[in-house]
């Protein structure tokens, strides 16, 4: 019974000290902005006397540059939800459309896995279900890191693309969905009320992509959670009790955003607001054909460069969408 514990107190000691190293990293970026800072007034007083245009054309882009890092600290530093700072589930799940959108996934997977890789945090793999041909049919990632789910509740919804298909011989286009689904990572230190008797649990044998987390014994764990039908399912570890604690992790965060979900519905039926979750209402749209964009249909922000995207470069996307919830909470 010890070992448990030990995990427990093992990751609660991991999560502390990322949450240290997020906040000394927050000091040590502010001070090298201030220093910056510093230094561009110096030189930009010290361009004004000499009257050197080359000089102030230089340090006009460097301006700029600073300006772009303080606007990103900045949110960083708005990311002040009581659980922004928390690791993030994050889960894609193809829709219609058989082997087109399970690629569609796996290219999202791939995506999602590049961002997290460039922000410094780290990925594991929780659950992941293989297409019939390619692609997935759904993945479960843990993203670690300070702010991990700050940044990526900004993806939860439904990613479109269209594109001309890979699997389709004649050529023609196609529309693909993948659904986002996006939950902080809640400990046990987070009260969630969850009877054994509301449990289904089920054990199977673990498969991944390529062979990997194949076992020879029943070691994966799917939790059902009866009340609410929330499903969750975990084959990274080798140990069926590790998988376990893991699935029941996850559950506790389902249902604590399903709580927090339920307390905006009312407060946007007080407001007398509506919004519409349906599948069909994408929040951002991937075109490859006839021409390249990738727009997020929440904030108009855009971008003809589609390969950059999908090699991860999602923080305009991210920015514009966090900006525009802080601006909505202060009216």
């Amino acid at each position: 019974m010890a070992a448990p514990d030990f995990w427990d107190d093992n990751e609660k000691a991991q999560s502390i000290i990322s949450e240290l190293n997020g906040v000394k990293s927050s000091v040590e970026q502010y001070q090298k902005l201030q220093q910056e800072y510093d230094d561009a007034v110096v030189m930009i007083e010290l361009a004004d006397e000499e009257g050197d245009e080359s000089l102030s054309g230089e340090l006009g882009d460097s301006v700029k540059e600073l300006v772009k890092r303080v606007e990103d600290f900045e949110l960083q530093l708005l990311l002040n939800q009581p659980y922004d700072k928390m690791n993030a589930i994050l889960e894609l799940h193809p829709g219609a459309g058989g082997t087109e959108s399970q690629d569609w996934g796996q290219m999202l997977h791939r995506m999602y896995t590049r961002w997290a890789e460039k922000r410094g945090f780290k990925v594991e793999t929780l659950d992941y279900l293989p297409g019939d041909e390619a692609g997935i049919k759904s993945v479960t990632l843990l993203i670690k890191g300070f702010n991990a789910y700050g940044y990526l509740k900004a993806e939860k919804g439904v990613h479109r693309l269209v594109r001309i298909s890979p699997f389709d011989s004649s050529g023609r286009r196609h529309t693909s969905f993948v659904s986002c689904d996006v939950v902080p990572e809640i400990t046990d230190d987070v009260e969630i009320e969850i009877r054994t008797e509301d449990l289904k649990i089920d054990t199977y044998r673990a498969s991944g992509a390529g062979g990997q987390h194949i076992n020879t014994t029943d070691s994966a764990v799917r939790i059902t959670h009866i009340p609410t039908g929330i499903v969750v399912t975990c084959q990274n570890e080798r140990s069926q009790i590790k998988n376990r604690e893991r699935a029941m992790t996850m559950l506790r965060s389902k249902l604590y955003e399903r709580k927090l979900e339920e307390q905006q519905k009312e407060l946007a039926e007080i407001r007398g607001e509506q919004s519409d979750i349906a599948w069909g209402s994408q929040i951002r749209s991937y075109v490859f054909h006839p021409y390249s964009m990738v727009k997020d249909h929440r904030t108009q922000v855009e971008t003809g460069n589609v390969g950059a995207v999908m090699d991860g470069d999602l923080d305009a996307f991210i920015d514009g969408y966090l900006r525009s919830q802080i601006r909505h909470d202060a009216e």
